[in-house]
């Protein structure tokens, strides 16, 4: 169903206007071309209302139904509101004929004032209907936008669902590796890391829904991930975590550190021996938030720059998603530390803190 021009609260003005230009134009008749008054307000009255009635025809016509291509659109407005014109000044000349047979005068002079009727009819229809096709055009261009919008809004976080489902299997592999191994030589840690994976879990479940979190809820559930780790690697894993309060404060998606922590970790500790720190910081400059992960590696087994594993190409498509930028993630080594860099902008509208 096509939206309405006129709408119900409308109407009012709608009438209103029909009876300002019924005395106008009742009153040029009377006093441009001295007709009578009854003549006058009859004659206006007649050929306002009809045309009233020709211009809400166009305008459902054109609702209903408008040719796609450009040109043949404002032909077919162009005839249609001929058509109309022409139907006008029958209509309205056979109800004043029937209303007046017998002033001749009067009758002479609507003779001779049907060209000039027919094209100011025409005019003013096809000014409705041209009218009326722009504004159902922009209408449909608009509802094209929001459905495109929508669908676009429901693919972007389908995927970005998928990409944070993606990293919990690959986890939960790893710590229930872990606990299994455990279990037999260690059953007190096997416990406290099954209590720390629930905890962990929990929080996943209660981050699904939101859009955003401050970094400093973040690093608690960070905090979490990393005190499952250190039950598995024990003493060969620290880490030191630097932020002000100015970067704690600022938001971020959630969930988003620990695929970078769990890529510092793999590169840090599979195929090294010895103890390792992994440092994060975190800070604000340019109106956005930056966090650095930073994790030694060895040169001789790794080459980190040909490839970073899914968690950071996750992490680097999770960002363009949300801002539409590839510049949000950097990797760069320098000796032998391996350097991750997040920059996170921040949104500052009311769905931030949903």
């Amino acid at each position: 169903m096509p939206k309405k021009i006129i709408t119900d609260n409308a109407w009012q003005t709608y009438l209103t206007s029909f009876f300002l230009w019924m005395l106008l134009y009742g009153g040029l008749l009377w006093y441009w071309f001295d007709l009578p008054p009854l003549e006058s307000i009859v004659d206006s009255a007649v050929h306002i209302i009809l045309l009233g009635a020709a211009g809400i025809i166009i305008t459902r016509n054109v609702a209903y139904y408008r040719p796609t291509d450009d040109k043949m659109k404002f032909g077919y407005v162009g005839v249609i509101s001929c058509a109309l014109s022409i139907m006008w000044v029958c209509v309205s000349r056979w109800i004043l004929v029937g209303t007046f047979p017998y002033e001749g005068d009067y009758l002479r002079w609507l003779n001779h004032a049907i060209p000039i009727h027919v094209f100011v009819a025409w005019m003013m229809i096809a000014g409705i209907g041209y009218r009326s096709q722009i504004w159902y055009d922009a209408a449909e261009q608009q509802e094209s936008r929001q459905r495109k919008e929508a669908t676009e809004k429901i693919v972007r976080e389908a995927e970005l669902f998928k990409l944070r489902q993606q990293l919990q299997p690959h986890f939960l592999f790893n710590s229930l590796n872990s606990i299994n191994a455990l279990i037999m030589l260690r059953p007190k840690e096997a416990r406290e890391m099954v209590l720390k994976l629930s905890d962990f879990l929990r929080g996943s479940l209660k981050r699904e829904d939101e859009q955003r979190i401050s970094l400093a809820e973040e690093l608690k559930y960070l905090q979490l991930y990393l005190d499952i780790e250190k039950v598995r690697f024990g003493h060969r894993l620290s880490t030191n975590i630097i932020s002000n309060e100015a970067a704690a404060a600022m938001l971020m998606p959630p969930m988003l550190l620990q695929p970078v922590v769990e890529n510092a970790i793999k590169f840090g500790l599979y195929d090294t021996v010895g103890d390792i720190t992994i440092t994060m910081k975190s800070w604000v400059a340019d109106g956005m938030l930056h966090i650095s992960v930073q994790n030694p590696f060895d040169r001789e087994l790794q080459q980190p720059n040909k490839g970073t594993g899914f968690g950071l190409n996750s992490i680097r498509r999770r960002l363009y998603l949300l801002f539409a930028r590839q510049d949000l993630l950097e990797t760069s080594s320098h000796e032998n530390i391996f350097t991750t860099l997040i920059k996170i902008p921040q949104v500052h509208d009311k769905s931030s803190n949903n």
